[in-house]
């Protein structure tokens, strides 16, 4: 991937020159070329590398000779030497290749010098349309540099810290992923190891580690170990919100469909499960890899070069389908192009896509990008990230971290140093919608056993539902993320139990980052059963239900019609502000209100019954106002269970 598209025509025209008849007339000279093409299709780098450099030393005016040359040396990362011999070639013949000056520019372009790369590609775009190729190509190297050198005058905020020796090594270390709660980093190492587990320099390995972190610091690193670690390499990966799932790519491997397929790894007692491959309709036969989770783990992200593509590999979407995924749609143009789109990630705002292309105008080669979900799922036009955060260099795996403040990313910048992590501060305008989460644990209230339990965020205002996720059974610990520019209703339900209801105003409230902790008491369908429902709201000292209710009394009519078999009192309580005999009506008022929705809405008259207690019976103290807001409720109460239900 980081050899850029470049390399594509760089071999096109040195097969193209090569077909033709030579500049050169010297026989030592071209006998000399003619053995190098020959190691240089063997893959014999010293013999191509001696043979060019004879062939050049017998005629310096050899133009195939340094094309080659150039072709060799950019094949070894040599950029500045492959620029140097390319250029060469159009010195001794300024006007019988124009295409050149695009493909040098390409070259030039790679290393940052765009006052360079702009002189090469406006002397290929001065030549006719008709004596050159690829011109849309040179266009684009032109945009690049124009926006590049603008960009470069007005750099944005960028300080990289290093992660520091606990999670960095001498070694490779790149693909980050966090936790939600910022409490768990996921990583990707490329080792040095033979089959048997020793340090040895000619074999490579990528394993996954992880660190945790205590206070500020990250805890020395550790092998995530088998059987998520195997023999064959862990790449390019995500977690989910809570830390206890990982997708990750992995290449040519046994179940594989294709070249490259996406797994996944469950965390359950104590240590990552054996990966499985997540099948059709995600995995192809073509590559599907780089894969990102939403938040909620109903939309997974990721790239491939499949058919219906805009590019050489573009972003794709899959949804949540019981035990499956749906077939992958495409973003559309709106983020691919016809260059390479990949390591995207989606926040836990679950709006907010960075991602690496190649086809928005950029500083050279991938350059970071932003695009925000609109309504109807569709994508802004995307937003570099900027300068110094994106260079000449290949921008590749970004991960933003909750509060959306701080970026974490792979980078070789530091001299002497191979890939390691950094973190930075992320500048205001490229932020993401900050992100809030809460934890605990559902549980059955009358013996703390953990529950399995469908946890539902929704927008108050619209009605959509903006998250969907389930407690874990067995232990029903759930972490849930918050975003927080909306005011959310939280319903948690599970079968045999009355639901619980809860709400987070976040309007306005932006700075608001601390997590909720509280764990969540499940009471089972028995007499006697309540539930406060906290999402009910009425107009101050008045009975009228507020529009944002809505969600709650949907919620209570999906109950009832579920539970068809049982009666239930809807009670209205107050504080003590005012006299108990306005208390009492204004109590008993509410839960008529109610009633008379649900009724409206269907449910029989006889199975409901409305009661007003005043100021009786509080649940909390009247001397603070948090107290009397506890105070201020209406609940739910089982009165009875038909046991022949005639439905």
């Amino acid at each position: 991937m980081k050899q850029g598209w470049l390399i594509i025509f760089l071999l096109v025209i040195s097969g193209h020159t090569m077909a033709q008849n030579y500049s050169s007339n010297s026989k030592k000279a071209i006998k000399r070329f003619e053995e190098a093409r020959a190691c240089f299709q063997a893959r014999d780098n010293a013999c191509t590398e001696e043979k060019l450099l004879k062939a050049i030393k017998a005629d310096p005016e050899f133009i195939e000779a340094y094309q080659l040359l150039a072709q060799f040396c950019f094949d070894q990362g040599q950029v500045d030497e492959a620029s140097g011999y390319f250029a060469k070639s159009l010195e001794i013949d300024p006007e019988g290749n124009p295409d050149g000056y695009r493909l040098l520019a390409g070259l030039t372009i790679m290393t940052g010098d765009y006052v360079r790369t702009l002189e090469l590609i406006e002397t290929f775009l001065s030549f006719p349309p008709e004596q050159v190729r690829m011109r849309e190509e040179g266009e684009v190297i032109w945009r690049k540099c124009h926006f590049a050198l603008e960009a470069m005058k007005n750099p944005v905020p960028f300080q990289p810290e290093n992660l520091g020796d606990a999670v960095n090594s001498k070694y490779s270390e790149y693909w980050p992923s966090l936790s939600v709660d910022e409490q768990m980093l996921m990583f990707t190492v490329m080792m040095p190891l033979n089959q048997q587990g020793e340090e040895k320099s000619l074999s490579l390995q990528e394993d996954f580690y992880y660190s945790i972190r205590t206070g500020n610091q990250w805890d020395k690193r550790i092998n995530a170990g088998a059987p998520l670690n195997t023999p064959d390499n862990e790449g390019a990966h995500t977690m989910s919100a809570d830390g206890r799932t990982l997708y990750f790519t992995a290449c040519n491997r046994r179940d594989g469909k294709g070249m490259c397929d996406i797994y996944q790894s469950i965390w359950e007692d104590g240590r990552w499960s054996r990966p499985g491959n997540i099948g059709t309709p995600v995995n192809s036969r073509y590559s599907e890899k780089h894969p990102t989770v939403s938040a909620d783990g109903r939309r997974l992200y990721f790239t491939s070069n499949r058919p219906g593509g805009s590019g050489s590999y573009d972003i794709w979407v899959s949804e949540k389908t019981g035990d499956g995924w749906s077939a992958p749609v495409n973003l559309g143009d709106s983020v691919n192009t016809s260059g390479l789109e990949q390591s995207p990630f989606i926040h836990p705002d679950q709006q907010s896509l960075y991602f690496s292309s190649t086809g928005w105008p950029g500083m050279g080669q991938g350059d970071l990008f932003l695009s925000r979900m609109k309504p109807g799922f569709t994508w802004s036009e995307p937003e570099n990230l900027g300068y110094p955060i994106n260079t000449h260099n290949d921008e590749i795996g970004l991960t933003v971290n909750a509060t959306g403040d701080r970026a974490y990313f792979a980078s070789d910048r530091q001299s002497g140093k191979d890939t390691d992590l950094y973190t930075f501060e992320l500048p205001t305008e490229i932020r993401p919608v900050p992100v809030s989460y809460m934890k605990g644990r559902v549980y059955d209230s009358r013996n703390m056993k953990g529950l399995k339990a469908v946890m539902q965020l929704i927008d108050l205002e619209t009605e959509e539902t903006i998250m969907e996720m389930e407690s874990h059974a067995g232990e029903g610990d759930y972490l849930i993320s918050l975003p927080t520019n909306r005011d959310y209703a939280l319903n948690v339900s599970s079968e045999g139990y009355l639901f619980y209801s809860d709400h987070f105003t976040f309007s306005g409230l932006h700075d608001r980052m601390d997590p909720f902790l509280r764990d969540i008491p499940l009471n089972q369908v028995i007499v006697g059963s309540i539930v406060v429902l906290n999402n009910l709201f009425f107009e101050s000292d008045s009975h009228q239900l507020l529009p944002a209710s809505k969600v709650e009394l949907n919620k209570v009519y999906d109950f009832l019609q579920y539970n068809s078999s049982i009666d239930v009192e809807i009670s209205g309580h107050t504080d003590n502000t005012g006299s108990a005999e306005h208390n009492q009506i204004l109590s008993d008022r509410r839960a008529q209100a109610v009633v008379d929705f649900l009724v409206e809405k269907g449910i029989a008259p006889e199975k409901l019954k409305h009661t007003g207690y005043g100021d009786r019976l509080p649940v909390a103290e009247n001397t603070t106002e948090e107290g009397k807001a506890l105070n201020r409720r209406t609940e739910l109460k089982i009165t009875q269970i038909h046991s022949n239900s005639s439905e």
